[in-house]
């Protein structure tokens, strides 16, 4: 970390970790054979990369077989959702998703339909939590896949998934989660929960950039995303990033050791933060469910600012913050998630999203608040939709 910097932007990237830097560093200039060589050089990486397989899997309760590594989350995604498709035509070409997915499934959607297939966007309630009727509701005899993530990326909002893989296995539909916010941050079992198939990225918990995995389940027939090789038992074409699989793989490790007690710090640091946001700042809301929601995430919306200005203003007292999803901050555009939980464009411009990790203490939390009340001040009086506001509200 750098002198005098916060770092509250971990639902964009976590740091990656001492245990798992020093799991990784053998893997660039000693061990550096291509894996799929025959040679006994490369015996010692591909060890490497099964122990890793075996610890992705361990934290899933799913079989080492079932795990494909990727470059991360999106390559996950498009390859789940565009692999099902293709697959499953000949049964039907109907999707269901809902509104508030990361744009990694819902532009692969898009693309979809432009392909010919039928899309269903279901809907979410105030919390952002999906509208289980909506997703009933919406099964046809050709729907071939229901896509609905774990937990969002922006609000943090986790789904009910265990409720949507029984509707989904009722009527006989593969079941996709987006994971990438809650693999390595809170307890997932595919079986107990019905997934089919899960996507996860390792630079979200503290694994390098460049590394994530789909888990298929092993009854799923789909095909390959990246033709050109054998690797990945022909399903995933391409030399193994080495690195990156062992670095994930003892991320995972870490995660799987350290969850309770992590789940337990982050919640108590989110929810203080929580208090003394909606307690000190006036016309300040909290954006997600109150308490299903990922342990480090803390979305707000403050009327009567901007959100680029506040990140900027942020930015100069040392506070990484974001107003959203990393995917998406060059965009003007207000949330599509805040937007889908019925927020109006001028108070869903206003959102701040503050994300946490094991390394945060209460002493930057409580710099980060004192920091925000004098931004927020300070945007307000130059504000005149406030100026307004406050007229109006003279006159009452």
């Amino acid at each position: 970390m750098e002198n005098n910097m916060i770092y509250l932007d971990n639902a964009a990237t976590t740091r990656v970790s001492e245990e798992v830097f020093e799991a990784v560093k053998p893997y660039f200039c000693e061990n550096y054979a291509n894996p799929s060589a025959v040679y006994g050089f490369a015996g010692k990486d591909m060890r490497a990369v099964n122990r890793a397989r075996q610890s992705v899997a361990d934290l899933i309760g799913a079989n080492h077989s079932e795990i494909y590594f990727t470059a991360g989350g999106s390559e996950s995604d498009n390859w789940a959702i565009k692999a099902v498709a293709e697959s499953y035509k000949e049964k039907g070409k109907h999707i269901i998703t809902t509104k508030i997915e990361h744009h990694a499934v819902l532009h692969t959607c898009e693309y979809l339909e432009r392909q010919g297939y039928e899309v269903t966007y279901v809907g979410v309630d105030e919390y952002g939590v999906v509208k289980l009727d909506e997703i009933e509701k919406a099964i046809r005899p050709d729907t071939i896949l229901i896509s609905v993530m774990a937990a969002n990326n922006e609000i943090g909002t986790i789904q009910p998934l265990k409720e949507i893989g029984e509707l989904a296995h009722k009527h006989g539909v593969i079941f996709h989660t987006d994971a990438v916010q809650a693999y390595g941050h809170i307890p997932l079992n595919v079986d107990e929960l019905g997934i089919d198939l899960l996507s996860a990225s390792g630079h979200k918990f503290h694994a390098p950039k460049g590394i994530g995995f789909l888990y298929i389940r092993k009854n799923i027939r789909i095909g390959s995303f990246i033709h050109g090789g054998a690797q990945e038992r022909a399903r995933r074409a391409g030399t193994l990033n080495t690195p990156g699989i062992v670095g994930i793989g003892a991320a995972a490790e870490c995660a799987k050791l350290n969850m309770e007690k992590n789940i337990e710090a982050q919640t108590s640091l989110r929810d203080y933060l929580i208090k003394r946001v909606l307690e000190e700042i006036p016309y300040s809301r909290l954006n997600g469910h109150p308490t299903k929601r990922l342990p480090g995430n803390a979305n707000f919306c403050f009327r009567f600012i901007e959100g680029e200005s506040m990140l900027i203003l942020l930015d100069q007292q040392g506070i990484c913050a974001s107003s959203g999803s990393a995917c998406t901050s060059g965009s003007l555009d207000p949330s599509h998630v805040l937007l889908a939980i019925g927020l109006p464009h001028e108070i869903a411009h206003g959102s701040l999203r503050l994300t946490l990790s094991e390394d945060n203490t209460k002493e930057e939390i409580d710099f980060t608040v004192e920091a925000l009340k004098k931004i927020i001040v300070r945007l307000r009086e130059m504000s005149p939709l406030y100026e307004d506001f406050l007229k109006q509200n003279e006159n009452v």
